[in-house]
């Protein structure tokens, strides 16, 4: 996993355009201090100033015994538990977690055998994603089984699942939920709310990082799994190439029940979990029907969202944290209405109206550009590039 957090150099930094799979290119850390900051450390942040931002930026604030950015002063108690945690617990799930993803990238190598991998001209996409028959099984049910085992070993124990049910009319829109059975894989668009990256699921596409496919193990898994590349914050000549993928992908599992879902995160960028940020318009483009779906993550120590902590941080306390909870709310397949159809952004906004209202989660206007000023603010870093403060579309 790398870290989200990003170097602010005025003079190449843009807003991000999106983090669904209709955007192209990133490689860097979100945010990080830069070359003058690492030499003088940057002054401390006033307790009233932190207050301010967190009123500002409420969606990325964290709330658990950890603090602003996972380095608030810990009781003693908590720091001999992570203490013990951590020359203990965590050295084990880090082995346990690498064999399991060494074992399923065996899995794969035998599965890509005598295989050509598929080449996107213009994108540099190269995967396996028009894999079938007993290959693609393979991968599948193996996907599922070493998936929940990581999970396990992470500490999620148990995992609670609920569906909702309901045929509400349709809205004033024209949009309409109709009841449903848990979703099989011929819905095509999973749409999560996004603030942990750790619950992806090893069975579905995905958009990830270019800079993932050329990793050892991980790159061929995710190549397996026909994950879409993408290079977030350039509009380079491939842009559309990434985002056609995308959509003809969605098409494609929405027609062919065979064919895997397409995994988006439509916000974007990871918050806190009690708030909703706007939605990206990528994931409907093509017009086919969204499942939505509401991760939550209850906690009483460290929360496993990921908002401002960087990627080390979060991984090292959630690995030491003895045991993690995920409840997962699916909501019925959301089946856009003709009007929904020709106005994407229209279709995205009743979407995420609609899991803000059944998750009980509040509706914030903030972006990643926000999230980039309040990471530099705790930094100490105030040199910001005025791009920052526009919305990113």
């Amino acid at each position: 996993m790398e870290s989200e957090l990003k170097d602010l150099n005025p003079k190449s930094h843009q807003p991000d355009p999106i983090d669904d799979g209709s955007s192209a290119k990133d490689d860097r850390p979100l945010l990080k201090p830069d070359a003058a900051a690492a030499v003088i450390p940057p002054p401390p942040v006033s307790a009233a100033t932190i207050e301010e931002l967190e009123k500002k930026f409420a969606a990325y604030v964290r709330s658990d015994v950890y603090g602003t950015m996972g380095r608030g002063e810990l009781p003693w108690t908590e720091k001999l538990l992570l203490g013990i945690a951590f020359f203990t617990l965590l050295p084990v799930r880090v082995a346990v977690v690498m064999t399991i993803l060494v074992v399923y990238y065996l899995v794969c190598r035998v599965c890509t055998m005598c295989l050509a991998p598929n080449r996107e001209e213009g994108a540099g996409q190269e995967d396996y994603a028009h894999m079938s028959g007993w290959r693609r099984a393979v991968i599948v049910r193996a996907g599922k089984f070493f998936s929940r085992a990581i999970l396990f070993v992470l500490g999620f124990y148990w995992i609670n699942e609920t569906y909702q049910f309901n045929d509400q009319s349709r809205g004033e829109h024209g949009s309409g939920l109709l009841p449903t059975h848990p979703p099989t894989q011929s819905t095509s668009v999973l749409a999560l709310t996004h603030f942990s990256d750790g619950s992806v699921v090893l069975t579905l596409d995905f958009p990830l990082k270019r800079s993932v496919a050329r990793l050892p193990i991980v790159g061929l898994i995710s190549k397996c799994l026909g994950c879409v590349y993408v290079q977030r914050e350039s509009k380079s000549s491939d842009f559309k190439g990434v985002s056609g993928i995308v959509n003809e992908r969605i098409r494609e599992a929405h027609q062919d029940k065979s064919a895997p879902m397409m995994l988006l995160f439509p916000e974007g960028t990871t918050t806190n979990g009690d708030f909703i940020l706007p939605f990206k318009t990528g994931a409907f483009l093509a017009k086919a029907p969204v499942l939505p779906v509401i991760l939550r993550y209850p906690y009483q120590r460290f929360s496993p969202a990921w908002d401002t902590i960087s990627g080390v941080r979060h991984v090292i306390l959630l690995f030491c944290q003895f045991v993690n909870y995920l409840e997962v709310m699916r909501l019925p397949v959301y089946y856009p209405s003709q009007q929904e159809k020709d106005d994407p952004k229209l279709y995205a906004d009743n979407v995420r109206r609609l899991m803000a209202s059944e998750g009980n989660l509040t509706m914030s206007d903030i972006g990643l550009a926000e999230k980039r000023i309040y990471h530099a603010a705790l930094n100490g870093n105030n040199r910001l590039p005025s791009v920052l403060h526009r919305k990113d579309e």
